[in-house]
């Protein structure tokens, strides 16, 4: 991507997981329809769903070298401050190559260096914390960057004048889901984020035997990850319980069209998605450092959209009771869903366009000046 164009030129640091990738890619979304000739790059890690996802979805992918700072072996830490040099040295190559006029962090250890590199040479820069408690990544970056599109109104106080409130962007085919109405069966998806949950997988295999003679008023749809997919399949067999079984779903909008009841992690793509879609839910959220999961999980209860498990109080017997209580109460899981839509910010990904747009306008008009 070189200087030319009258678009505004965007670099997207996204990557590892769907959940820094779908809000990204919805965002992007909804600047080329906006503004067909933007020039978009997005910028990754070789370890990440990126290097498939990014050309899927039509944009150009650039990879940085870089290792996550938190969590793994001293070594590990270590050898990823170490890296962040040379990091650091292909996002100002980068940069002078691309010549963007705003770079756009969606969390992530790959969005530090180039954010970090960008801000320090004057390029405009936006991030999207989508959590209530923002990542080690973003608040680093918080004192640097022009403007932070923000999923909470408690993650305001992080970001000071800087920070304004979005909500999360989601894909525009989520808004579309329609409802479902109340009967006396339920259809059940189970989603683990885009690795799949060893803790979600273990509960539901689990919870099998105890909701054996509710099969037949029951379906379930289970993304396993790849890692863990035949003995998950092994244990539906086991219990003779017929489930459609799958390492991962690209198509989430028809996986949340065709269900009552998602039993997910509390990831905050996933809250915001479980809105724009109106399902009710059971979160189990993942106790990271921070509680940021802990913490979308229980807004989302306090709204009536969901029934939260802490993983520590998970078991097979707890998950298959709180199921068929649900199954039993049709009319619960309507409020749960018609709740779930009122959390619904569909104009996300306009209002943090509206702002990358403004921030490409400021700087375009300074080089011309």
């Amino acid at each position: 991507m070189g200087q030319g164009g009258n678009g505004l030129r965007l670099l997207v640091a996204a990557g590892g997981s769907g959940g820094h990738l779908y809000p990204a890619l919805a965002v992007v979304r909804e600047l080329k329809g906006r503004e067909p000739e933007a020039e978009v790059i997005f910028v990754g890690t070789r370890r990440g769903l990126e290097q498939s996802l990014v050309p899927e979805a039509g944009f150009s992918l650039e990879l940085v070298q870089v290792e996550p700072l938190r969590g793994g072996s001293l070594f590990r830490k270590a050898k990823g401050v170490w890296q962040l040099f040379p990091a650091m040295f292909e996002s100002s190559r980068l940069l002078k190559r691309t010549h963007p006029h705003v770079v756009m962090g969606v969390g992530g250890y790959v969005a530090g260096p180039l954010l970090a590199v960008a801000a320090a040479t004057g390029v405009p820069t936006l991030i999207l914390e989508p959590n209530a408690v923002p990542g080690l990544t973003n608040r680093w970056l918080a004192p640097w960057v022009d403007a932070a599109a923000l999923g909470w109104d408690e993650t305001v106080r992080y970001f000071r004048r800087n920070g304004f409130v979005t909500g999360n962007p989601v894909r525009e085919e989520i808004t579309r889901v329609a409802p479902r109405p109340a009967t006396d069966t339920m259809q059940i998806l189970v989603v683990g984020g885009s690795q799949g949950s060893h803790v979600l997988n273990r509960a539901i295999v689990d919870a099998l035997p105890h909701l054996a003679t509710h099969r037949n008023r029951l379906g379930i749809t289970h993304q396993t990850g790849q890692a863990e997919l035949e003995w998950v399949r092994v244990g539906y067999q086991k219990n003779g319980f017929p489930a459609r079984i799958e390492p991962y779903f690209r198509d989430m909008a028809k996986e949340y069209g065709a269900c009552d009841l998602v039993v997910s992690r509390a990831g905050a793509t996933t809250c915001a998605e479980l809105a724009a879609a109106g399902r009710a839910a059971v979160l189990v959220p993942l106790p990271l450092a921070g509680g940021h999961q802990r913490q979308n999980a229980e807004a989302t209860a306090r709204a009536g959209a969901a029934w939260m498990i802490p993983q520590q109080e998970l078991s097979g017997e707890h998950l298959a009771q709180t199921l068929i209580d649900l199954l039993e109460d049709p009319e619960r899981r309507k409020e749960m869903a018609e709740a779930a839509r009122t959390l619904a910010r569909p104009q996300a990904a306009r209002a943090i366009v509206d702002r990358l747009l403004q921030l490409g306008r400021a700087e375009r008009s300074e080089k011309i000046a």
